[in-house]
């Protein structure tokens, strides 16, 4: 029998339509879906991969538990009993705080595991929760939460309608945009110039965007927030700036001072952009009939990343370009986290209302960086961690400074993964849970919707249904939930699974029902999961549209443009110039940035086979000259040393790279003992975050410090 198979890809954000031909229950091939109303017929190389993760014979498909005699399968009531037991052992013995929670990025492409998820996490009442947040998009979630009052009034680049486009940090040809859901991204930019416009790509890598943007600048890695302060001391200096009736006059003129020392005569000879470039595009940008200024990982992940994405907001706000078409816009989607009467009403966020025990790091929403994990396992005291859940994460490969963290999560008195790999994380853990694949349950993406450029909604059925036996990971955490409850009340445990009425796909139908779509309907019909399954190309709601200060949650109803307590912050930001300045003749050292492929979003897609086709990927980026005077050569091994490790890796010489800049892409490091992913093991390479140190932090957010951190690069010695 023939069938065509209509869903969204969840592999990364952009959420493109697939279009799967099935026959005889057997996958014959994936193209893109031309009438999906979002993606319009755009797919990238990650989508037909669904297929090879589904067949994939390394994946885990039931419990497996770590013996001194090796991995053992066993039954799912044995496993999720013995867990209950054992968490709530460790907290009756040792506080809630000595059982920690890590979730990987994956978990939000998955929402199942986030709702229900979510519920576990809040039943363990622990406040070692940690996830990728804080390697990645913290500095975002924390400056809405300040300027805007929710953590998820993220500004979305209003790409299909701007006229001038300036990305710092970001590569949207291989991540198909990132806090800015964006499939058929390379169309979208090329729209832009097609229409008279143009984009602007500023960063230390001349990217696969960069490569087709009008203008690349490089930039010194680290610098960015001094770049964009000479952008607003020459909006001030030709008043170029617009005034809003969301802003307070003196708040403006404080700004004023505080960019005035950051002239761009003096910015340009730390960041390397020119004080006439600077000026030029500065114009350009103020002029343009709309304009947005949109950074991504690159900013966000250095040690002032919280300060980039403030100064970030304010220029689009000071320029007339926030919350206006073309430039930084805010989301309305179907099922809705911001609104304040949303029956899904995420919290608005939270800061630094406790902090971690040993470097008293701040949390953010309930979540403290995952920079201070390994040293809350390893630091011995009162609310030292002895136990770990993570969920669909490995951050001995994605967090900073993994040598540390393996040692970390080896000392543990007990670890538990919900996964469906044996990698480099989870081989330390007692017990895994595989959850099943993403073709063999439902789909619809809660969070994305809110990060995308424009408002559409989908739902999407099981291609296939689980082996016998199976459980969603929503199935895993509602069980283990009710398990824990049982166990804490002195009750004996069922012999049985257990089921619960709740389903994620009943949230979401509540949620539909009483959005902001439920009650005057779309072009479709009445908001519900079954109008959505009964258009499997998905809805379309409509462009991004103006919505302050109606969808403000700040108490007076304005844009808190300089917060309070980013104050604090600024004079960090002045003596780190004051280095730079001191140092701009240094040249001993290098400064390491990551990147990123299209073909290799998560780790564990590099055991994949047709993602990893082509040339090796990972190598360290030099350019030319720097190569030259090293004395080494294209492909020839090098030994790379930062202050905290030290690592082997082919070299490969372009002009891509800033000079004194090398680059290394982000996920490799599958050489690790005790794993099982053979493709990835074949194509192992070494992990960046080898290098990386969890000491180098954005102080005031707590985010990883990836971006600029020093290293030294040697030729190997015969």
């Amino acid at each position: 029998m023939h069938q065509i198979h209509y869903r969204s890809c969840s592999l990364c954000e952009a959420m493109c339509g697939l279009q799967i031909d099935l026959k005889d229950g057997s996958i014959q091939g994936f193209k893109g879906d031309p009438d999906d109303k979002f993606s319009r017929g755009h797919i990238c190389p990650k989508g037909p991969e669904l297929k090879s993760l589904y067949e994939d014979p390394d994946r885990i498909k039931f419990p497996l538990k770590r013996t001194k005699s090796g991995w053992e399968s066993v039954t799912w009531v044995d496993a999720l009993s013995d867990i209950a037991n054992q968490l709530v052992r460790i907290q009756s013995e040792f506080g809630n705080n000595a059982v920690a929670i890590y979730n990987g990025n994956p978990t939000v492409h998955n929402y199942g595991s986030m709702l229900l998820g979510q519920r576990f996490a809040s039943r363990l009442k622990t406040k070692n929760n940690f996830s990728a947040t804080s390697v990645d998009q913290l500095p975002h979630q924390l400056l809405s939460y300040l300027m805007f009052g929710h953590q998820l009034l993220v500004p979305i680049p209003d790409i299909d309608h701007t006229d001038f486009f300036l990305i710092l940090g970001g590569n949207p040809f291989a991540s198909n945009g990132s806090l800015m859901s964006v499939p058929d991204v390379k169309k979208r930019l090329k729209a832009i110039q097609d229409r008279g416009g143009k984009y602007v790509v500023v960063d230390p890598r001349k990217s696969e965007t960069a490569i087709h943007a009008n203008e690349h600048l490089f930039i010194k890695p680290g610098t960015d927030a001094y770049f964009l302060l000479a952008v607003l001391h020459f909006l001030f200096e030709k008043q170029l700036i617009k005034p809003s009736h969301l802003i307070r006059n003196e708040d403006l003129k404080s700004l004023e001072n505080i960019t005035k020392e950051y002239s761009p005569e003096r910015v340009s000879k730390i960041t390397g952009v020119s004080k006439e470039t600077i000026e030029r595009i500065t114009f350009e940008f103020a002029n343009a009939a709309s304009a947005v200024c949109y950074g991504r990982v690159g900013v966000s992940t250095q040690e002032f990343g919280a300060i980039c994405q403030w100064l970030i907001n304010v220029i689009n706000l000071v320029t007339g370009n926030l919350d206006q078409k073309g430039g930084a816009m805010f989301t309305l989607p179907a099922v809705d986290l911001v609104g304040e009467g949303s029956v899904m009403r995420s919290s608005p966020g939270s800061f630094n209302s406790y902090q971690s025990r040993v470097r008293k790091l701040p949390e953010f929403s309930e979540e403290l960086p995952v920079a201070a994990l390994a040293e809350e396992i390893l630091t011995e005291g009162e609310g030292k961690i002895r136990a770990l859940f993570t969920s669909a994460g490995n951050p001995v490969l994605s967090t900073p400074n993994g040598t540390k963290l393996d040692k970390a999560l080896a000392s543990l008195d007990f670890m538990v993964s919900v996964d469906f790999y044996l990698n480099e994380t989870t081989k330390h853990a007692h017990y895994i849970l595989p959850p099943t694949s993403a073709l063999e349950h439902d789909h619809y993406d809660l969070i994305f919707n809110v990060f995308a450029v424009r408002n559409t909604v989908r739902y999407n059925q099981p291609l296939f249904s689980p082996e016998p036996g199976m459980l969603h990971d929503w199935e895993i955490f509602s069980d283990l939930t009710k398990r824990l409850e049982l166990t804490r009340a002195g009750k004996e445990l069922p012999k049985e699974i257990i089921r619960t009425k709740l389903t994620p796909a009943s949230i979401i139908d509540h949620a539909l029902k009483s959005g902001p779509y439920g009650s005057k309907g779309t072009p479709g019909g009445e908001m519900s999961l079954d109008l959505l399954k009964n258009n499997p190309h998905g809805i379309d709601l409509g462009p991004l549209k103006p919505s302050f200060p109606d969808r403000l949650y700040t108490e007076d109803k304005k844009i808190q443009l300089i917060p309070s307590i980013l104050k604090d912050d600024l004079p960090r930001l002045r003596r780190k110039f004051n280095e730079w300045e001191d140092l701009a003749s240094e040249n001993s050292h290098f400064l390491l940035i990551g990147r990123r492929h299209l073909r290799s979003n998560n780790s564990w897609m590099h055991n994949l086979p047709k993602l990893m086709t082509g040339k090796p990927r990972c190598t360290i980026m030099i350019h030319p000259d720097d190569a030259s005077t090293l004395g080494i050569l294209n492909e020839e091994e090098v030994i790379v040393e930062s202050s905290v490790g030290k690592i082997q890796i082919p070299v490969e010489i372009t002009e891509e790279l800033m000079k004194g800049v090398v680059s290394i892409p982000h996920g490799f490091g599958h050489n690790r003992s005790g794993t099982n992913q053979k493709v990835a093991k074949e194509f192992s390479g070494v992990s960046i975050n080898d290098l990386t140190d969890d000491q180098t932090i954005d102080e005031f957010s707590g985010n990883a410090a990836f971006s600029g951190i020093k290293v030294l690069i040697k030729k190997q010695t015969a």
